[in-house]
């Protein structure tokens, strides 16, 4: 009997090919498009869960108070003596570490050299993490000083093998340390990737030097033992750096490491979503586009009722049950289904590296585990009985007396609205998505085109590492005298990347409760505003030779804002413990997020800590050979360090690849979604002009021109997309003003934005309904006629 329904099935979407066809591409594409979505969406989920433990991982996040005890921000990095005086004074801590950001570190031996991500780390960070160690033991790797674990890739490269425990490596050509470990690489999706870990040093050049409780450089991590509520121990920690640091009206807290990559942004210290707000996004998208697909099974299942109603009909005479008749109809949406999830999971496959790559990730359906699978199985299973349900309830409940009498009609009132009804939802959908991403691309240009405050324009970076560190002034002389630069000068980090702040600046006419304020800081040399294209309102940049340069400071102008300094140039403000003279005020630079309001800004003469060798390119010169000019003349003089030179421009970019993620994917499946409504509006439309082949022709008889005979066909259609888009634009006006709302510096939505989405959603729809309209219009009205 199954197999009988079964064959009955196969043999009904054989014998209606052009049915069967604009559902397999529609659920095809439609379950493509949540494939690609679940991918992207599972690996967001799984998020720093590589680790055994991981649910019992907390990070330490520090609130930023003003000087009204508003919070201004809410951080990660700490004091470097955090993590110490926690364990000594708070209890129900199990394990607690503190781990510094990620930096290119070389690493050699007597054969080789590489640079490697390298991160400074407490003991403990190895009970808190569980890493697979492939050699070495995790309880002694960090027992002594001056050790390191390396990364199986990491170790091959070395080494050319991973057999390597207990080798000596030079670190920063300035240290020995002993491998003491071997682990498993971390993959991609973890908060705290490195491919070497060095346990923490004084010696190593760490800086600041000694503890200070007002220089935030490290990230804290911990365990917690069972007993220990999170809810219980935060109110006790809010006072804890308060009770440390006078000057200081900051409020820790901890915060689960499983939410950070999700839920990481927090406004007035509580999480308001972050990357999960991308998420619930595609998550819609997916959900929306696989409805679309359900929708034209219905529509086009419906509209064919009549073709089935004789089938309904003698079914039901010689002994079929209604139960009977809605299990085939439901077999065969579900067997539609899981042959496009075949079709679909071949095409994920052969699209998956061309979207990797527009997106710069690494998805792949290889990494999805049984369980995933089982869902997607279960999606799919659910798509056909959603899909078929209505169309299976409706056939099923033919009177046989009626439909063997031929008194069944096209469709009943009911069944012609609900019709109605799903086209504008289809088409309600595509509109907003259409919006949507206008609105999300034009977002992303604005945010874009805001002026970065420097001229990124030609100008390069490198690490200043090695002999660079004391042979500073050679390698700018050489390489000034070769014309490949027009200047260059050392920062303590990248002008496009935010990487330091500090707290405790004063200032003439401050109150106390001002030394809470956060600034961003950078250190340099002369030639800073000549070479980043800094924009100065007033004052100067720092001078070569100048004596009282070495206490001298330029401000930006939220900075000047803040400090509500009138006449700045001149002023004595206290930085980092020592007077400094203000000699220059700049416009403000986008050091941070674009979309979020700059923080005040210091920019401090000082040799002693600087990183970053920042670079202008002759315009008038050939990049490539500039480039090359600029590698041979860093070989000369430190010779045991690679050369790694980065464009700003491509840094800066990177700061957006959040919001440019969404703004492909949201383009794809727009497109997508107003392809499989206009497929379902193709189907039904020629399944019309087919009902109506006698009328078109009487009336063709008549002396109905093509043109009216269109207008006729194609106005019902063009009505109900119409109002899906009055329903759909109020709707996608609210929820893409929410979604703005998030960002500090926003577009206006204006009525041109949704007028063009909705002319493009009504000519593609009448473009799609007029193709059969003219079809039929254009037949011969004398076999249209005799055909019945």
């Amino acid at each position: 009997m199954h197999l009988l329904s079964f064959k009955i099935a196969v043999r009904n979407l054989l014998r209606n090919k052009g049915f069967t066809f604009i559902n397999l591409g529609g659920f095809a594409i439609g379950l493509s498009a949540c494939l690609i979505l679940f991918l992207y969406v599972s690996g967001e989920y799984k998020f720093d869960r590589y680790y055994k433990n991981s649910e019992h991982i907390y990070e330490v996040k520090v609130n930023f108070n003003d000087h009204s005890n508003h919070i201004i921000g809410t951080g990660a990095q700490t004091p470097d003596v955090l993590a110490e005086t926690m364990r000594q004074e708070l209890s129900g801590i199990k394990n607690i570490a503190k781990i510094t950001w990620p930096q290119k570190s070389l690493i050699g031996n007597n054969n080789n050299s590489i640079k490697v991500d390298n991160r400074f780390a407490d003991p403990d960070i190895l009970k808190i993490f569980t890493f697979e160690f492939l050699s070495g033991n995790p309880e002694k790797a960090f027992s002594e000083p001056n050790s390191i674990i390396l990364s199986e890739t990491a170790a091959k490269r070395l080494f050319g093998s991973t057999d390597v425990l207990n080798q000596v490596i030079r670190f920063e050509n300035s240290a020995d340390l002993n491998v003491t470990g071997i682990i498993r690489d971390l993959p991609d999706n973890v908060s705290y990737r490195f491919e070497s870990l060095v346990s923490l040093n004084e010696n190593l050049g760490l800086w600041p030097k000694g503890p200070q409780w007002g220089n935030y450089s490290f990230y804290t991590l911990l365990t917690l033992n069972d007993h220990v509520n999170v809810a219980e121990f935060n109110p006790g920690f809010r006072n804890f750096l308060k009770k440390h640091d006078q000057n200081s009206r900051n409020e820790p807290f901890i915060y689960p490491l499983l939410a950070n990559h999700l839920n990481g942004e927090f406004i007035n210290g509580q999480p308001s979503g972050g990357r999960f707000e991308q998420v619930k996004i595609f998550i819609g998208l997916g959900i929306g586009i696989l409805l679309i697909a359900c929708i034209n099974f219905m529509n086009l299942a419906t509209a064919r009722s009549t073709k089935r109603a004789k089938e309904v009909g003698i079914r039901k005479t010689i002994g079929a049950t209604k139960i009977s008749l809605i299990s085939q109809y439901l077999l065969e949406s579900t067997i539609l289904v899981f042959c496009s999830l075949i079709i679909a999971i071949i095409l994920v496959e052969i699209t998956l590296p061309t979207l990797n790559s527009l997106i710069s990730m690494q998805l792949k359906l290889g990494s999805l585990s049984a369980l995933n699978w089982a869902w997607i199985i279960l999606t799919a299973g659910i798509t056909g009985i959603l899909s078929g349900s209505y169309p299976a309830f409706y056939l099923s409940a033919f009177e046989p007396v009626q439909t063997l009498k031929n008194n069944i009609k096209s469709g009943s009132s009911f069944s012609i609205n609900f019709r109605k009804a799903l086209v504008i939802v289809q088409f309600g959908f595509a509109v907003f998505l259409i919006t949507g991403t206008i609105i999300i691309y034009k977002q992303l240009q604005h945010i874009k085109n805001r002026p970065t405050g420097y001229d990124n324009h030609a100008l390069i970076q490198m690490p200043q590492e090695g002999a660079l560190l004391q042979k500073y002034d050679l390698f700018k002389t050489k390489l000034l005298v070769t014309g490949a630069v027009t200047s260059i000068c050392q920062t303590s980090g990248s002008i496009a990347l935010q990487n330091s702040s500090t707290q405790g600046v004063e200032w003439p006419g401050m109150s106390e409760l001002d030394k809470t304020i956060g600034f961003n800081q950078i250190f340099t040399g002369t030639d800073f505003v000549k070479t980043t294209g800094v924009k100065l309102i007033s004052g100067r940049d720092f001078q070569e030779n100048s004596v009282s340069d070495n206490t001298s400071i330029l401000l930006n102008h939220t900075a000047i804002k803040q400090m509500n300094l009138k006449d700045p140039i001149g002023k004595l403000i206290l930085f980092q413990g020592i007077k400094r003279t203000v000699v220059g005020v700049f416009e403000d630079i986008i050091w941070g997020n674009p979309s979020r309001q700059e923080m005040p800004m210091v920019i401090a003469y000082g040799k002693f800590n600087t990183e970053v060798i920042t670079m202008r390119l002759n315009s008038s010169g050939n990049i490539a050979d500039q480039m090359e000019t600029i590698r041979k003349i860093s070989k000369e003089i430190n010779p045991a360090y690679p050369v790694d030179i980065k464009f700003v421009d491509e840094l800066y970019q990177s700061k957006l690849d959040q919001e440019r993620v969404l703004s492909i994917l949201s383009n794809l499946f727009s497109g997508l979604s107003i392809f499989i409504s206009c497929l379902g509006l193709l189907g039904l439309s020629a399944y019309s002009a087919e009902l109506r082949t006698k009328e078109i022709g009487i009336r063709k008889v008549l002396g109905a021109s093509t043109k009216s005979l269109i207008q006729l066909l194609s106005f019902e259609f063009i009505k109900m997309v119409l109002l899906a888009i009055l329903i759909a634009l109020p709707v996608t006006y609210i929820l893409m003003n929410i979604w703005l709302s998030k960002f500090d510096f926003h577009i206006a939505i204006n009525w041109f934005i949704l007028i063009l989405s909705s002319l493009f959603t009504l000519v593609i729809a009448f473009l799609t309904v007029s193709q059969q309209a003219y079809k039929a219009a254009t037949a011969n009205p004398a076999e249209a006629i005799k055909s019945e």
